[in-house]
């Protein structure tokens, strides 16, 4: 097993929340605005990422085909000026055919009404009807953005909540993080006991960590 694949099982296993992921990264780490179409998800993995732009989403159906099993697809939009780029059948074909975690966009998604009933692991900025032409740009996307985005973001981890999403970036998936992890775990079931067993309040738990005393 991987460094990468055990933190994501660590994660997945023990419910760490993209809070205590983002107190592991230094209180960095998420992306902002993007909040989840259904409450009560949780999901993390590793990043496959797409393009849209120039309010097309031709790209997205042709990457998509190479999702694969557990995998956060992170729908990233260029020039798309507030249209939705996916909707029901694109989630659905992700989701269900490709058989991926969870869906992230830093752009909004159209049929609503259907990504809620389905409760499906949505993660966008909102909603719109509007959504993205299906025709081919005739101008290629940004190769510098595409290098940049392959290096730092595709094949990182993702964490999605009720909170929001937080990336862990690959050159965190080292073991050192990990420790990390089960470290902030260790430390909430502490701060939790002081607070629901032993009764103290938080300036003594958190700011003076009288527990230490112990």
């Amino acid at each position: 097993m991987s460094i990468t694949e055990k933190i994501i099982e660590y994660i997945q296993t023990n419910k760490v929340s993209t809070t205590e992921v983002a107190d592991c990264l230094g209180k960095t780490g998420v992306l902002p605005d993007i909040y989840p179409v259904n409450r009560g998800q949780f999901q993390a993995g590793r990043v496959k990422w797409v393009y849209a732009y120039n309010e097309s989403n031709w790209d997205v159906h042709e990457q998509i085909r190479d999702v694969q099993k557990g995998d956060i697809v992170y729908i990233e939009a260029f020039d798309c000026n507030d249209r939705s780029i996916i909707g029901e059948l694109v989630s659905k074909y992700i989701l269900l055919y490709r058989r991926a975690g969870a869906i992230v966009m830093n752009a909004r998604v159209r049929d609503a009404h259907k990504l809620i009933k389905e409760k499906y692991p949505v993660w966008c900025t909102g909603f719109s009807p509007v959504g993205c032409f299906n025709t081919k740009n005739e101008n290629p996307f940004d190769d510098g953005i595409i290098f940049s985005r392959k290096r730092d973001v595709d094949g990182a981890v993702m964490v999605c909540d009720d909170s929001g999403v937080v990336l862990i970036p690959k050159d965190q998936l080292t073991e050192d993080f990990y420790k990390k992890l089960e470290a902030i775990e260790e430390q909430e079931d502490i701060w939790f006991d002081c607070i629901d067993r032993r009764k103290w309040d938080t300036f003594d738990t958190v700011c003076l960590k009288k527990y230490k005393e112990l």
